[in-house]
């Protein structure tokens, strides 16, 4: 199996259901007979530009937008996300770093580089540390300072 066939059936998969883990993921590849690692799954996620989105009952799961084009965010869920997820917001020059718990600073880039930030050129994401990078036409301390409010913090 190729690798867009596997993501093609990831991509069904979480549309046909709420998935709010990898390892479930990973089971639900595997139930199709598809043997998939969890960091496969991962890197899988993060090409398709996989978010974690709340839903109704308070769970956290996976969603993909359906069309390139809708791949930026509304504002309210970079808003969700931040405040979900970001612990501390720190400038220096044009860099801000924002640290999140372990395992989701790609949720909050994600989130970061769909909202389409004005003064915000993009984003690195490590496991709980993200650097956002900000435009010649800003400072880091202005684009932290957005960040925070937008973070509750």
């Amino acid at each position: 199996m190729t690798k867009s066939q596997r993501q093609h059936v990831l991509v069904r998969l979480l549309g046909q259901g709420d998935v709010s883990s990898q390892a479930e993921l990973v089971n639900l590849l595997a139930a199709e007979g598809i043997a998939a690692t969890q960091v496969t799954v991962s890197r899988d996620l993060e090409d398709l530009g996989a978010v974690k989105v709340r839903v109704p009952s308070g769970d956290s799961v996976y969603a993909i937008p359906e069309h390139p084009i809708e791949r930026v965010a509304p504002p309210d869920h970079l808003r969700r996300v931040l405040g979900e997820w970001v612990v501390e917001v720190v400038a220096s020059h044009n860099l801000v770093v924002l640290r999140t718990p372990p395992g989701s600073a790609h949720v909050v880039g994600s989130a970061v580089d769909r909202a389409s930030l004005d003064g915000v050129i993009g984003t690195v994401a490590g496991d709980d540390t993200l650097f956002v990078v900000a435009a010649a036409t800003t400072t880091g301390d202005e684009v932290a300072a957005t960040l925070r409010a937008l973070a509750g913090l």
